[in-house]
């Protein structure tokens, strides 16, 4: 088996461990060498592959650490899901492997936790995510055709340039695939097959996901693809994609319906605040999608600041006139400096003094320092002295700055 760009002894080494067991690379890898690219790990750079075995993921690592010429470098293994990742060395090459047992899920519940169990490779297909990512690379196989086992079509899709749902409740099983189907849809610039889609539009009417009670299941597969869609991904694209078949009604429909998101998420890298956050937060209420999705308390504090200070901005009468009166509003009690960056994101009050106390005025140091303060007012340690500090800086913030 010879694959260009890959090291031959890798080949080599993994048909000697699978033995009798049948071996197969799958998922992305496969998919990437039928577009002629390589498919490696987005944070250190290196070969990233998947393997399926029909037998004992556990087994077949054993085997494969007695091979010669194979350099361990280090193993994760994951008994309750029958995987196990590895780092080796093969001819000089450093390379990542997630070897997983063979299975096939079933899902009880819509978007609830799958029931799994071993199974063949051609169930292991079945039970993924688009059809471009259910093609099998077989180890031991003789050169030509039976080398790819290929049950759902995927290779005529990658031809389309479509993105397939494998069995017609795919969406219904598992609602996050969508917001993976939008990352590749960015990457690689693949559209949605039309019956997916049709599939997409009818599940989302029927709305089939209990609202009665948390999955939490669903929740964190939607985080983390979303989170992979933001960091990864040419992120305006996927989440146009996303949208346009209608995936932001997984959030909420309010965002669903949001125009400014772009804008929004664009003012928040600007001021390197979390894009996830600021997506939620053109959400109705952002606070309960964020604790849906468990996003970290961080982001879930900075959101609750920032909707709290929104609604003093908007319900306001009237603004502050002078700088030293907007420094006390940003920065009183339970402002942050997140919630003023959110409300610069989304446009929540006047800009230009957001913007300025951003900028500018938040790092305005009072015009004395303390010491110097206490020598020249005769002032003992202590609040007194903090007070006045504040009122000298409130005062020279005036002096030297307009709104106008």
């Amino acid at each position: 088996m010879d694959v260009p760009g890959y090291p031959a002894a890798l080949w080599a080494a993994l048909a000697e461990a699978a033995d009798r067991d049948r071996l197969a690379l799958v998922g992305g890898a496969v998919r990437d060498l039928l577009l002629h690219r390589e498919h490696r790990d987005p944070w250190r750079g290196l070969l990233d592959l998947d393997l399926v075995v029909e037998g004992s993921a556990e087994r077949l690592v054993e085997r494969l650490r007695h091979v010669p010429g194979v350099g361990w470098r280090g193993q994760r293994v994951h008994g309750a899901y029958g995987t196990v990742e590895l780092e080796l060395e093969v001819a000089g090459m450093v390379v990542l492997l997630d070897v997983a047992t063979a299975r096939s899920e079933h899902y009880p519940v819509p978007a609830g936790k799958p029931e799994v169990k071993g199974a063949s490779l051609e169930a292991d297909l079945a039970r993924r995510d688009f059809s471009i990512n259910a093609i099998a690379m077989l180890f031991g196989s003789p050169h030509g055709a039976s080398l790819l086992l290929d049950p759902h079509g995927g290779q005529r899709d990658l031809q389309r340039r479509e993105l397939r749902f494998l069995h017609a409740s795919s969406f219904r099983d598992d609602p996050s695939r969508l917001v993976r189907a939008a990352r590749y849809g960015a990457r690689l610039g693949f559209t949605m097959a039309p019956d997916s889609l049709q599939q997409v539009v009818r599940t989302l009417a029927e709305d089939p996901w209990p609202r009665d009670r948390a999955l939490p299941g669903l929740s964190s597969r939607l985080r983390m693809e979303l989170e992979l869609l933001l960091e990864r991904e040419p992120w305006p694209q996927a989440l146009q994609l996303l949208q346009s078949w209608g995936g932001f009604l997984l959030l909420d429909g309010t965002l669903q319906a949001d125009t400014h998101w772009r804008r929004r998420l664009r003012w928040a890298e600007r001021f390197s605040q979390p894009l996830l956050a600021a997506l939620v937060a053109g959400c109705r209420d952002p606070i309960e999608v964020a604790v849906r999705l468990q996003l970290p308390e961080r982001n879930r504090q900075a959101l609750r600041a920032f909707v709290a200070l929104r609604q003093r901005l908007v319900s306001s009468a009237s603004w502050p006139q002078a700088p030293s009166q907007w420094t006390a509003l940003l920065e009183g009690p339970g402002v942050t400096a997140e919630a003023v960056a959110m409300c610069l994101a989304t446009g929540s009050g006047p800009r230009r003094p957001l913007l300025r106390w951003w900028l500018r005025w938040r790092h305005q140091r009072p015009p004395i320092t303390a010491a110097e303060l206490m020598r020249a007012e005769a002032l003992a340690p202590g609040p007194a002295v903090g007070a006045r500090l504040r009122t000298l800086r409130a005062q020279w913030l005036d002096a030297q700055e307009s709104l106008g």
